[in-house]
């Protein structure tokens, strides 16, 4: 291996470990969605993506991956940062429960702040 280019500036160590360090910070970052939906798909995405190529040990086709890695994550930023602007409601899967509930026994109604029964 020659050099490493770009990636040595943005992360430090051999290959392996800045393989690591890429998967932790797409993580990290995917975690900073505010809408579920969002932060599952890049969890699951950045999983599935690194189990795909675990494998590859061609050291050119590791740098084009580790290349990918790095654009993807600065896409990861802006993204997460526009998701900030948005107000969303916690789903159930998340512990969050919206809106009011009421009923007599056994007939709960949800309602939404927006008026729907």
């Amino acid at each position: 291996m020659a050099t490493n280019g770009p990636i040595v500036s943005a992360l430090k160590g051999d290959l392996p470990q800045q393989a690591r360090s890429l998967y932790r910070s797409l993580l990290r970052q995917g975690r900073q969605f505010q809408a579920y939906n969002f932060r599952e798909y890049a969890r699951r995405r950045t999983v599935d993506a690194f189990h795909e190529n675990k494998n590859v040990s061609d050291p050119r086709e590791v740098q084009e991956l580790m290349q990918k890695g790095l654009k993807e994550l600065q896409m990861l930023k802006r993204q997460t940062v526009v998701s900030q602007f948005f107000q969303f409601d916690r789903l159930v899967v998340e512990g969050g429960i919206s809106g009011k509930q009421h009923g007599k026994s056994g007939d709960i109604a949800r309602t939404k702040e927006q008026g729907w029964t």
